[in-house]
């Protein structure tokens, strides 16, 4: 196992800062153009602003983008490809997509392109881009999805007959470090084609315009020289900022390939028709490749932007390799630059098999092709680490917007009220295209699965979105940057206790109190300002807007409800008692510590009880979110004259309650005495919060005991209808919206003005956010990954002792952990292959499904058809939705018996990959 202790060494030296394994990865956005930080238009129109079209001649302010690109970890310097088919309107630099006004369900990359492998130094990457060798149906994709309305499909790049007769090259693209600054990179084109074709590839080096701006810095430089059988880019910052960071590096090139030079900077002329700052400017190698410009390149072989030029002639079926090295320029490698090349790589590789394969459990690796699921989800999430620059005081100021602005002036803009936010950082994204920027909630969910591979990562990233520089002042967490006031669930605090208690298995009982004393502060003040901005009516039942779920109301719920009045939301509501609940559980493990923690340990009972009791309040059917007859959680309406409607729609939203469960270990109260007389006194004044909830006063396996908002009866009544087939237990999850509405959609006429929703199980039939997310139907990874972790939870409770159907009607009963695991299956199901060999998440596309080059590489959508499992929305959404690999995980290495011992810890309980049960503060670990 040295090879996975090479992996872990590295991870442990960046942890330490000895030595900077992170500082080189792939933190290149694939989309820079069409983005809020580029966006400086009178509307707000990010999109139109600054296009695809442009973006190959103008140099952007915060960020660069790429083609299976990389870039040190400020983005100084960035490396990517480019390519040429000979027939391409345009040279391929970055990957091509539709806006939201052009594609039928919004905006769309229009590419193929796979990350396949990844470890978390990102040691051994691999990427592989798709390009087709006729000439890319720009307009044929733009004008067909144009002409289509919302109720067809979308036109894939596929859809045009670009790939017909496997007319295509594989470039494959694999990167190999030498040392934490020494990469080795492969680029492997090969010809699927049935005849020859040659493809023009340029390795490209470049700076990222730093220089251009108010607050610019002096300007780098790069310089060409040719050597006997290869060539060299050297790349000179000589910025006091950057030295430390940025010192003298080399491309070095293999072969006698001509080297090409020109500017990171705007071509003025043809986007604006004002003066070039140089005769040389970003598009000079658009311009000298497929307009024959040749003077558009610098003859001097000096620039901010280089390449080598490579022709390859490839002939079908074959594979033609180019090598390059990217590293501190050293005299060694004057001479052999390329003399451990190869060895380097085998290494790195086998380092990387051994990292995954010490990380699988036994149950998994006897089936590859869920081990090969698992490591490219893991490998996904690995390459959407992008560089995020973006100086809020800077960017509203150049938009003429000030700290002493008024109110009515800074709401013109886009984040008017986040003047105090300064982000530059390597940051865990949702996508790198369709969401080139960070979301709270995504990123949450994004840890969750990253402490499998780099628990120091995880950390870092639940602390970074806590800092001042990103948490508002008011105490809210920044939502995304289309809106940071908006508001996403609070989700923060389930995954610092989550990865607090993995830290602390994994480091044999020693937590890190450190990180969690510091989220628990930060967080502190974030549950406060749910509780005085969220809260209208002071009551405990919450509202929030559209929390992430999209279209899933009958209303838009992030805008004024029509005839003035207001939504008191069951979601909302049951996301505070989640947040409440995690925030006790880590005033629990703080307070076994620190003594002066057990007065916050009763706070958040206390809100707990108080927001839970809430949501079912007995007498008047109008003031609770419960309905008795249906046994199911609804929205509340409320008008101004006084009206309550319980809003009949059975979606996720009313299945969220369920997540909001702890579990605590029996001698939990014999260790905090304090918090014991408290809860017994505010039990007995207020018995009606306690009425319909599940309280910690009877023990359950091993003497734990459960907190929830549900108790056994309203258990049994909600499982009944979300394991129902017929309702939200589909093939390949639980559906965001039961499939009862497919027959029967439920309407509401509010003044004449009537609304429904009905069954949607794939792309989304309104613009409602967009119109490229669907909550009406389709299965979301995140709210499934809760729902799964929940059952294991009060299935830890339960034990054997509570049975249900499952699927509901079957007569086959199962424990929640047996239920658990179905769930899990189903969902592991949409991505491995069924029993004719085809993968659900492909759908009906069957290059996807048959071909041998496409077939085994796996994409990992938004979100997944709710009767088929095909994937939907973004498709490289590998940050929530690589969840899969934990429940794959899961899945593979649980036991029902792990958890139904008495004597936990000495029998050192373990779930996943080497997790237990914390016996000090609850709830499993790891599913």
């Amino acid at each position: 196992m040295a090879q996975a202790a090479a992996e872990q060494r590295r991870l442990k030296e960046a942890g330490q800062k000895l030595v900077p394994w992170k500082k080189w990865g792939p933190y290149l956005s694939e989309r820079q153009w069409g983005t809020v930080r580029e966006d400086y238009s009178d509307n707000g129109n990010a999109w139109d602003y600054f296009t695809h079209d442009q973006a190959r001649s103008r140099a952007y302010r915060w960020g660069e983008d790429g083609l299976a690109g990389i870039s040190d970890d400020h983005q100084v310097l960035c490396f990517a490809i480019a390519l040429w088919n000979g027939k391409d309107p345009i040279l391929k630099e970055r990957l091509f997509g539709l806006t939201n006004s052009e594609g039928n369900h919004g905006e769309d990359v229009k590419e193929y392109y796979f990350y396949l492998d990844s470890t978390p130094t990102h040691s051994y990457m691999k990427y592989l881009y798709k390009y087709p060798q006729a000439a890319y149906p720009y307009e044929d994709l733009i004008k067909t999805n144009r002409e289509r309305g919302r109720g067809k499909p979308e036109y894939e790049l596929l859809d045009t007959g670009v790939f017909n007769e496997d007319r295509y090259f594989d470039v494959l693209v694999e990167y190999a470090k030498a040392g934490a600054e020494s990469l080795e990179i492969k680029i492997s084109v090969s010809n699927r084609g049935p005849e020859a074709a040659t493809l023009h590839l340029l390795p490209t080096l470049w700076f990222r315009n730093t220089w251009m701006w108010s607050d610019a810095g002096s300007k780098p430089v790069l310089k060409g020289a040719q050597h006997k059988g290869f060539s060299v880019i050297s790349a000179h910052h000589t910025d006091p900022i950057f030295q430390e960071s940025l010192a003298d590096y080399g491309l070095y090139c293999e072969g006698d390939t001509p080297l090409l030079f020109t500017e990171n900077e705007n071509n003025n002329e043809k986007l604006f028709g004002t003066r070039n700052a140089s005769p040389y400017v970003k598009d000079a190698f658009h311009n000298y490749l497929i307009h024959n410009q040749k003077e558009a390149v610098n003859p001097a072989l000096e620039g901010t932007k280089a390449a080598p030029h490579y022709t390859l002639n490839v002939g079908p079926g074959k594979t033609e390799v180019v090598r390059l090295h990217l590293g501190r320029a050293v005299a060694e490698l004057k001479a052999r630059p390329f003399e451990h090349f190869d060895e380097v790589f085998a290494a790195r590789l086998k380092e990387a098999d051994e990292f995954y394969n010490g990380i699988t459990p036994e149950k998994v690796k006897a089936d590859p092709d869920r081990a090969m699921v698992m490591r490219q989800a893991l490998a996904g999430m690995l390459w959407s680490k992008q560089y995020f620059y973006y100086d809020l005081n800077v960017w509203l100021r150049e938009h003429k917007v000030e700290p002493t602005s008024s109110p009515e002036i800074r709401q013109r803009v886009r984040n008017g009220e986040w003047f105090h936010m300064y982000n530059n950082d390597i940051i865990s994204m949702p996508d790198k295209w369709e969401y080139p920027w960070y979301a709270a909630w995504d990123l949450a969910f994004h840890m969750l699965a990253f402490q499998t591979v780099d628990p120091d990562f995880a950390k870092a990233q639940l602390m970074l979105i806590l800092r001042n520089d990103y948490q508002h002042p008011n105490g809210q967490v920044p939502a995304y940057e289309w809106n940071f006031g908006d508001t996403n669930p609070p989700v923060h605090a389930y995954a610092t206790m989550q990865i607090y208690l993995s830290d602390k298995e994994r480091n044999n009982g020693q937590g890190d109190l450190e990180f969690l004393t510091y989220a628990f502060s930060k967080l502190l003040v974030n549950f406060t300002w749910w509780l005085n901005r969220k809260d209208r009516a002071g009551n405990n039942l919450f509202e929030g807007g559209f929390l992430g779920l999209d279209n899933i109301g009958v209303f838009d719920r992030s805008a004024p409800i029509p005839g003035g009045g207001y939504l008191e939301q069951a979601d909302g509501t049951a996301w505070m008692v989640f947040f409440s609940q995690q925030m006790l559980r880590i005033a629990v493990e703080l307070a076994l510590h620190y003594p002066v923690f057990e007065e916050f340990v009763i706070k958040f009972f206390e809100h707990t009880m108080w927001i839970a009791g809430a949501m079912d309040r007995m007498g008047n059917a109008k003031n609770t979110m419960w309905n008795e007859e249906d046994g199911f959680f609804y929205d509340v309406l409320r008008m101004p004259n006084g009206q309550a409607f319980q809003m009949k729609v059975r979606s996720m939203v009313g299945l969220l309650p369920l997540t909001a469960v702890a579990i605590f270990e029996e001698d939990l109260q014999e260790k905090l005495p304090t918090f014991r007389k408290y809860a017994r006194n505010f039990l007995a004044r207020h018995p009606e919060l306690a009425a319909n909830l599940h309280m910690p006063t009877a023990p359950g396996i091993a003497g734990r005991r459960l907190l929830s908002t549900v108790n056994e009866d309203k258990l049994r009544r909600i499982l009944t209808k979300m394991l129902d087939e017929k309702e939200f237990f589909g093939p390949h999850g639980i559906r965001a919206l039961s499939l009862y509405h497919r027959d029967h959609p439920f309407e509401f006429d509010m003044g004449g003005q009537k609304s429904s929703v009905g069954y949607l199980p794939g792309d989304s039939d309104s613009g409602m956010f967009g119109g490229n997310s669907n909550w009406r139907g389709p299965v979301w990874m995140p709210v499934n990954f809760l729902l799964y972790t929940s059952l294991m939870r009060l299935g830890a409770y339960y034990g054997d002792t509570f049975t249900i159907e499952c699927p509901t009607g079957s007569g086959h009963l199962m424990t929640l952990f047996q239920v658990a695991k179905e769930l899990g299956e189903r969902l592991i199901g949409t991505f491995v292959k069924d029993s004719s060999g085809k993968r659900p998440v492909f759908g009906d596309v069957e290059k996807f499904q048959t071909d041998p080059h496409w077939r085994d590489n796996v994409l990992f959508y938004e979100y997944f058809h709710g009767d088929t499992g095909a994937g939907v929305g973004a498709s490289h959404q590998t940050g929530w939705t690589g969840c899969i690999a934990r429940i794959i995980q899961g899945n593979g290495a649980f036991k029902e018996s792990d958890v139904l011992e008495r004597d936990v810890e000495r029998r050192a309980i373990r779930l996943g990959q080497g997790q237990k049960v914390d016996t000090t503060s609850a709830a499993i670990t790891k599913p």
